[in-house]
């Protein structure tokens, strides 16, 4: 794999004070090469959306190092920030959060376009190829999302995520909340797209199951820890920490390997 694109270097999140101070990241440490799936595993509360948060500069970590590309990101600002986010894009669970039910399928598409400088002609043309990429009809643009089942929605959103070419994305359970069989059809859609443009994924879940289908690793998170790091097939077959060996133990038994 290559370099890494995305590096957390000792990233600690701390929130309330003295006797009430909880610390949600304990100097976590990870990096994302470019061009792969890293898969970030862990129950609820273990830290990952937290640590997704400081990822996008929505939330600045309370100590440590984020860089990206090379370059210390951890405070930036402004249109620094800005231009940042344009590189980094997020899909989240719900794709309802992605996408205003105000809005057309076109004009959702084309905001992130319109952000990073597209003019009217190439929006227009862009929403109809990455639509395309993602199996949904040029006819969908004029449509609003409550038009679409619940995979098509999730689909819609990758396709906003991958709109304007973005570095690198963050998928927060992206099939999660979807049915076993649109589950798997999603996630070969991402692994498509990203052997088409060589995007790099930082894919988070509880599911051990899906991380072993979509990722070149895996870091297990626990209490705001990296506990486990090591390849996909590495982990599923034999696991070294016991919280580990607890998650796949949870798996249901058509997954366990």
């Amino acid at each position: 794999m290559n370099e890494p694109l995305l590096r957390v270097d000792a990233v600690s999140q701390r929130f309330g004070h003295g006797a009430h101070e909880i610390t949600a990241l304990d100097e976590v440490s990870i990096d994302v090469r470019r061009g792969e799936t890293l898969g970030l595993v862990g129950e609820s509360g273990s830290g990952k959306s937290t640590l997704a948060r400081a990822i996008l500069l929505m939330r600045r970590p309370t100590a440590g190092r984020i860089e990206f590309d090379g370059n210390d990101i951890t405070d930036l600002r402004g249109r620094a920030m800005r231009a940042h986010r344009r590189r980094v894009q997020m899909v989240f669970q719900d794709p309802n959060d992605s996408l205003d039910p105000r809005f057309t399928v076109a004009r959702s598409i084309a905001e992130p376009l319109a952000a990073a400088g597209y003019g009217r002609v190439d929006r227009r043309r862009r929403v109809i190829e990455v639509l395309e990429q993602v199996g949904i009809p040029e006819g969908a643009v004029t449509r609003y999302p409550h038009e679409f089942s619940g995979g098509q929605r999730q689909r819609i959103a990758i396709a906003r995520a991958m709109a304007a070419a973005p570095e690198l994305v963050v998928l927060d359970e992206p099939t999660s909340a979807l049915d076993v069989s649109v589950q798997a059809q999603v996630l070969n859609l991402l692994i498509r797209l990203q052997k088409e443009t060589g995007v790099t994924y930082l894919f988070i879940t509880h599911n051990l199951s899906v991380v072993h289908h979509m990722a070149h690793r895996v870091a297990v998170m626990h209490d705001g820890r990296i506990v486990e790091e090591g390849t996909g097939e590495r982990v599923m077959t034999a696991p070294e920490h016991p919280y580990t060996r607890s998650l796949l133990a949870a798996m249901p038994i058509l997954y366990r390997t």
